[in-house]
């Protein structure tokens, strides 16, 4: 998109210096990420671990009939969006939200957040984000960052998962807000309209458990939760006599990516739920959560290795034993495990 067209208008405004006291902290995953450093501006100290679970980050899907650049979509999340929704309302917070269709009236609405010391969270595409080192640029459109000032014509970005806060201007920014491709942002940005005095967190973590022992156990499509990864072994079992040797390496490198690359994925989730129920154990007074916690860990470990064997295939590096078989096979008791997991997860907060 030529941004010249929308970029001189604001730029005339570009004395405006403003930074928040907003402390940027380094995350695994966007999501969990903005939400809690835009709670702890507000005085609500929860962890990543925490609004992952209380937002019920954990989930499975594999989806041939959704595709991206030809290959079925695997994923380790629920949609963009989705915790950042259920955190907010199991805690009772109130965020306001906005996309724009003009992007010069997005990036107006965006000073006027900053002038009233309001972070503002917003969605954008990581392909063209200047920072991104390249072999992480990738058509993603669904990252989330926070601004929270602007100086000299540019503005300053808590980016979660970047180690230190960084620097866009105006033209690389409003590039990244109107991302083209699958869920384009369309200048969508959001930020926190009420904070309740009182936050009731017990609550907040049994409903995130709870919803997210229905997801992966109950949902009857097969696609989903357990389900999901019985449905993807069988496909993976039948990637190379289906698909020939480059297009099986492709499938299967891109289910690595997905675990391993965006987000933290397969493993990198499982041992963040593994945290948080350990956080969850001392604030409900749950002791079998503690215990949970290890085994969910140890699943995050079969995940890993899983990643390991595929990423063999996919390099044409693999021994005798790492086959498409093999990793069908260790998806099964990934999938046996896990569901024996949710079902003790599910008794031990009735």
């Amino acid at each position: 998109m030529n941004t010249n067209n929308f970029s001189q208008p604001a730029l005339a405004n570009n004395r405006m210096n403003i930074e928040l006291k907003f402390e940027h902290k380094q995350s695994a995953h966007c999501e969990n990420g903005v939400v809690s450093n835009l709670l702890r501006y507000y005085g609500i100290e929860l962890s990543e671990p925490m609004v992952f679970g209380i937002g019920s980050g954990f989930f499975f899907s594999h989806m041939p009939f959704l595709k991206v650049n030809g290959i079925p979509v695997t994923s380790f999340r629920p949609l963009p969006g989705i915790i950042f929704k259920r955190i907010s309302k199991r805690l009772g917070v109130e965020f306001e939200k906005h996309k724009f269709s003009n992007p010069h009236k997005a990036m107006m609405a965006l000073d006027i957040n900053l002038k009233n010391s309001i972070p503002t969270g917003m969605l954008v595409g990581v392909y063209h984000l200047t920072y991104f080192p390249d072999p992480y640029r990738f058509h993603f459109n669904a990252h989330n960052i926070v601004v929270y000032g602007r100086q000299n014509g540019s503005y300053l970005i808590s980016d979660p998962i970047m180690e230190g806060s960084e620097v866009l201007t105006y033209d690389e920014l409003l590039r990244v807000r109107y991302a083209k491709g699958t869920f384009a942002p369309e200048g969508h940005m959001y930020w926190a309209e009420r904070i309740p005095k009182n936050i009731n967190l017990e609550s907040a973590i049994i409903k995130g458990i709870k919803h997210t022992c229905k997801d992966m156990l109950t949902i009857p499509l097969p696609m989903f939760g357990v389900k999901g990864i019985r449905f993807l072994s069988k496909k993976v079992r039948n990637y190379p006599g289906k698909l020939g040797p480059k297009k099986a390496a492709s499938y299967i490198g891109q289910i690595v990516r997905a675990q391993e690359e965006i987000g933290t994925g397969g493993a990198g989730f499982r041992y963040m739920y593994g945290a948080f129920l350990q956080e969850a154990s001392i604030v409900i007074n749950n002791g079998e959560l503690k215990k949970l916690s290890y085994e969910i860990t140890e699943i995050g470990d079969l995940w890993r290795e899983f990643a390991v064997i595929a990423a063999r295939i996919v390099k044409n590096r693999n021994t005798e034993d790492e086959s498409y078989n093999k990793a069908a096979d260790l998806l099964l008791v990934i999938a046996d495990r896990e569901e024996e997991f949710f079902k003790k997860l599910k008794k031990s907060i009735r």
